[in-house]
């Protein structure tokens, strides 16, 4: 079995992470794994995990490290590829244990962090923006100020970590979609040989 090659891509709620991946997706031939999408999916499923996963995204909350695992391993075990972007995981200290715990780094290499720059007053904007079409309970001023929190306390730490290792590939993600996604071409590029 190949090494899968993973890049986690963090960001601000509202920094760009999907439209960016949807992007590398078609440029580079990475599979996308929205750790959130996962969990989106299994909610609507109706499981009991999709119920507790349900009550703790409406509040804001982070779910159980051992349920997003378990989805991530088994789409990334699926699909068959090799070259992943695993978009908001991890999401915390816990979720990286959970990470290094489970995932052995002889079959699931962690090249770094892909990591979208992004001010809060541009984030806010973008998911206030995006709020009135997509449907999502979590695209409301009360639940973004909470997405806000969650990520400043627990998800920026996690980011300094990688940084400590020279593993974090930042990109300012407060310009237009184009030029984003040309600096973070010119990020990936070297990674993938591309």
């Amino acid at each position: 079995m190949l090494t899968k090659q993973i890049l986690f891509v963090l960001g601000g709620p509202g920094a760009g992470k999907g439209t960016q991946c949807a992007k590398l997706v078609e440029a580079f031939g990475f599979v996308h794994l929205s750790a959130g999408d996962l969990l989106r999916a299994e909610r609507q499923s109706g499981s009991v995990n999709g119920q507790l996963i349900d009550s703790m995204i409406k509040e804001g909350q982070i779910v159980p490290v051992q349920i997003t695992l378990s989805l991530l391993q088994r789409a990334m075990v699926t699909s068959g590829r090799d070259l992943f972007l695993i978009d908001g995981f991890p999401r915390n200290f816990d979720n990286l244990r959970g990470w290094q715990a489970a995932m052995p780094e002889a079959e699931f290499h962690v090249q770094g962090v892909l990591f979208f720059d992004c001010n809060e007053r541009v984030m806010e904007q973008r998911l206030l923006e995006r709020g009135k079409t997509s449907g999502r309970s979590d695209d409301n001023a009360d639940a973004i100020r909470k997405r806000f929190r969650t990520y400043l306390d627990s998800t920026l730490p996690v980011v300094q970590y990688y940084e400590q290792q020279k593993k974090v590939f930042k990109v300012d993600a407060t310009l237009g979609v184009d030029d984003v996604f040309a600096a973070t071409s010119a990020v990936i590029r070297p990674l993938v040989g591309k």
